[in-house]
């Protein structure tokens, strides 16, 4: 059994995002398991090289995890012909830039969505990459979440019968920052600076939604900033110019509809922050990021409406749990686990670029949809 190193660039890990999830919960974590096995024994050894713009920041993550290499020169990394792979969770205006760079530099491409600000673009990268032939990678984590994949197991065994409709449910209070500190970066509340829910989060339900339910072929949203005003990070208050809450209704393949609200602007009155409810002719479903309860038809009971009367059923217990029946994983390593096997080994991988520049591709018609007030129809995507 040999071991072999591969060099990954992670650009922005100073970041929230970038260093919990992706440096300490899937880079670091699988170097504590002892890297990636693969096929023929061997054993794939992830050694990160760190790039942030502060170097006071990236140093002091370098020190605290005993990582040598560290560079605030993004040319530098690039420059080095034994890296192998480029990741990027900078925020979303840097980010087409430094894909672009790191591409034509030949390394392999993994990102954080969206992966660009604009339809466009994002097909110029994945067009980019392609012509490169090097591997390519988006961030669709939610795809490995223990309660989605519960509820693709569902889906798939033909649990529901013909699937009728999803009904989603995302968000929770932001504070302002008046009298407590908010606990998202300001920059998700700038529209001039890459922040918006339709952005952030119409990425995400394009791909729980092609690859769960059904493709989407149509989208109407309404978009609003519930708070008009907020407090960065150095006390000072600015004025919230991006949508901090976004209502859609999704048409799937099949007539299948979704409605899924997304708000920084809500209180959580449900088990787990998002929560997805599909409803089929012979059963239905609630999926979170950890649990997934289901209703078969047999068991469905068969509530009257009386408004005079205080209900007598306790509803929710009315519902079963779906097991485990397997071990999962931190949903963001998971997927990192399967692109470094892709660019080791060239095993099979389907969440490209392409299929990042679907996601924004939905978020761009949603933010059209809202300012035109009409329905629009999301068209398939290709690489000419």
């Amino acid at each position: 059994m040999a071991r072999r190193t591969i060099s990954v660039i992670m650009n922005g890990v100073t970041g929230r995002m970038g260093y919990r999830q992706h440096l300490v919960r899937s880079i670091l974590a699988i170097r504590e398991q002892g890297g990636v096995v693969l096929d023929d024994g061997d054993v794939l050894w992830p050694e990160p090289v760190l790039v942030g713009r502060d170097e006071t920041r990236v140093r002091a993550i370098a020190e605290r995890h005993g990582l040598e290499r560290w560079t605030t020169s993004l040319a530098e990394a690039l420059a080095d012909p034994e890296a192998e792979v480029y990741f990027d969770a900078q925020v979303t205006q840097a980010r087409e830039k430094a894909l672009r760079a790191a591409i034509e530099a030949g390394k392999h491409i993994y990102t954080e969505k969206p992966t660009a600000e604009s339809l466009d673009a994002a097909l110029g990268l994945a067009r980019l990459a392609r012509e490169a032939g090097v591997c390519n990678g988006a961030v669709q984590d939610k795809l490995f979440l223990p309660g989605l994949m519960k509820l693709k197991r569902l889906v798939d065994s033909g649990f529901f019968g013909r699937i009728l409709s999803v009904r989603g449910e995302f968000g929770y209070w932001v504070f302002e920052g008046h009298w407590q500190q908010a606990q998202r970066p300001s920059w998700n509340y700038r529209a001039e600076d890459g922040g918006g829910m339709v952005l952030d989060m119409f990425p995400h339900w394009r791909y729980v939604l092609d690859h769960i339910i059904a493709p989407v072929r149509s989208v109407y949203a309404h978009t609003t900033t519930h708070i008009p005003e907020r407090v960065d990070e150095q006390g000072r208050a600015y004025p919230a110019t991006a949508d901090d809450a976004a209502y859609g209704i999704f048409e799937l393949e099949g007539g299948i509809v979704a409605q899924i609200n997304s708000s920084w602007a809500v209180r959580v009155d449900r088990d787990e922050l998002v929560e997805f409810q599909v409803d089929g002719t012979e059963g239905s479903a609630v999926a979170g990021l950890r649990n997934c309860r289901f209703q078969h038809r047999a068991a469905t009971p068969k509530p009257v409406w009386n408004p005079d009367l205080p209900a007598t059923e306790a509803f929710r217990e009315q519902w079963q749990t779906v097991p485990d029946n397997a071990d999962f994983d931190n949903g963001f390593k998971t997927q990192w686990e399967l692109f470094l096997r892709h660019v080791a080994t060239g095993s099979e991988y389907h969440w490209d670029l392409l299929e990042g520049a679907k996601g924004v591709q939905l978020a761009e018609l949603g933010l059209r949809s809202a300012r035109e007030g009409r329905r629009l129809d999301v068209p398939e995507l290709e690489i000419r």
